[in-house]
């Protein structure tokens, strides 16, 4: 069973993570622990024993206050509930926290977190989930603040084509067991080989038997790549975007290089998937 890490800091906009994951365990069977990372302020001139006993017993009353804000949520939903699994972590950082424990406790299958309503994916590169999504070894299921989607039937894979036969795999193991269509999409850059459907559509098609359907597009210059993957997902309405980032040169950076005077207004309304890019795709 997969356990999924679910974070909130007791936020309206936190809770967004929280519904998702609840209806994503009720299409698959998951292990969902809640998180949040609290700072202790310290009281001063006191002794050892008095501070270690203040901590547990601020860490013991945030837990409770996490349990009855999960909850409510369940209540809200109208979905009972028979154990809540918590883990209350303290930290001043709360990306650095996340990762420190996820990395100190390799348990997790996946972090899913609220993007707490930034605007678009520009800015979301700068929040605690833009750091996450950047930084983390396991996949990130960023949730815009407000989604209130509960269906996950069609995964869009967009690609820069560099190890997609392993990419694939790893999106097919996340849609297989939701039922969910995937639908490919890589945009060529200028300098890259348009393929026809005789040298990588049909073959592709053979090779992965899953079902998936495959679009290798020409970059349209008059419009950014942001532009074009907006189109792709107005037009195929997809449940969640997965996505494939490298350590050292992400696929959102490739995203803004277009003109500066630009505005960009890549929208995130609906969940995005992050994976990290194999290393051997770093050197790229």
């Amino acid at each position: 069973m997969k356990k999924i890490l679910v974070t909130t800091d007791f936020s309206p906009a936190s809770k967004s993570a929280i519904r998702f994951a609840i209806h994503w365990a009720t299409h698959q069977k998951l292990s969902l622990v809640f998180a949040n990372v609290c700072h202790i302020s310290m009281p001063v001139n006191q002794d050892e024993a008095f501070l270690e006993a203040y901590t547990k017993q601020f860490l013991a009353k945030t837990d409770e206050k996490l349990k009855s804000f999960i909850k409510e949520i369940y209540n809200d939903l109208k979905m009972d509930v028979k154990r809540i699994n918590t883990l209350t972590i303290e930290g001043i950082d709360p990306t650095a926290s996340l990762l420190y424990y996820v990395n100190q406790n390799p348990v997790f299958d996946s972090i899913c977190i609220s993007t707490r309503g930034a605007g678009n994916l520009k800015k979301i590169l700068g929040t605690n989930t833009g750091n996450l999504i950047t930084k983390s070894e396991i996949p990130v299921m960023a949730i815009p603040s407000g989604y209130t989607g509960t269906e996950i039937d069609k995964v869009l894979y967009a690609t820069d084509m560099n190890n997609f036969e392993d990419e694939v795999h790893l999106v097919i193991s996340f849609a297989k067991p939701l039922k969910a269509k995937i639908e490919m999409v890589h945009f060529a850059w200028p300098s890259e080989t348009f393929f026809d459907e005789a040298t990588i559509v049909s073959p592709f098609k053979k090779h992965f038997k899953y079902g998936i359907e495959f679009q290798y597009q020409k970059h349209d210059a008059v419009h950014s790549l942001v532009q074009n993957l907006e189109r792709q997902i107005a037009e195929k309405k997809p449940s969640v975007v997965v996505m494939f980032t490298k350590q050292e040169r992400t696929f959102f950076q490739k995203l803004f290089l277009s003109s500066k005077s630009e505005e960009f207004s890549f929208k995130t309304k609906i969940p995005l998937l992050v994976f990290k890019k194999a290393e051997k795709d770093n050197k790229h």
